[in-house]
């Protein structure tokens, strides 16, 4: 019985060392797949934090975008706004030609009628100076009419 007891005892010694040789095993499994776990936590926070920036970075770069349509837009409807400003130029600009060519015509006009003026004033001028001179040579005329019939009625 004795024998029976130790060889019972040996074998759960033996078993026992094998339990606890197992135990170290799965303790250390385990603590080996925490490590791995924690290695996993570990890079799955650097990726979300990758994922982060990048989202914010995709974020900043959708605004860009955005903000180039805007000027892009923006440039666009001020190159409209230059041509048509460019055409109310050239406009302005043939109707500047314009009125400056009938103001060159009316000042042509306006010095040959200031000529033609001029010299009827001239020829006015002249026939005043005709008719006071007729007016005088009539003035004349008629004090020596006078004397003529004063002398011929004294006789």
């Amino acid at each position: 019985k004795l024998n029976n007891l130790r060889i019972e005892a040996d074998s759960n010694l033996e078993r026992a060392e094998v339990s606890e040789e197992r135990v170290k095993k799965l303790e250390q499994d385990s603590l080996q797949r925490e490590q791995e776990v924690q290695s996993l936590q570990h890079k799955l926070s650097l990726a979300e934090s990758d994922n982060d920036s990048l989202e914010s970075r995709l974020n900043d770069l959708k605004g860009f975008r955005d903000e180039e349509d805007a000027h892009r837009t923006n440039a666009e409807a001020l190159h409209r706004k230059i041509a048509l400003l460019e055409d109310e130029l050239d406009n302005s600009e043939k109707n500047l030609k314009d009125v400056t060519e009938k103001l060159r015509q009316v000042d042509v006009k306006a010095e040959h009628f200031e000529r033609q003026v001029q010299r009827v004033e001239q020829e006015r001028d002249a026939w005043e100076k005709k008719y006071e001179d007729s007016q005088e040579k009539l003035g004349s005329m008629k004090r020596e009419l006078d004397e003529v019939i004063a002398q011929m009625n004294s006789l």
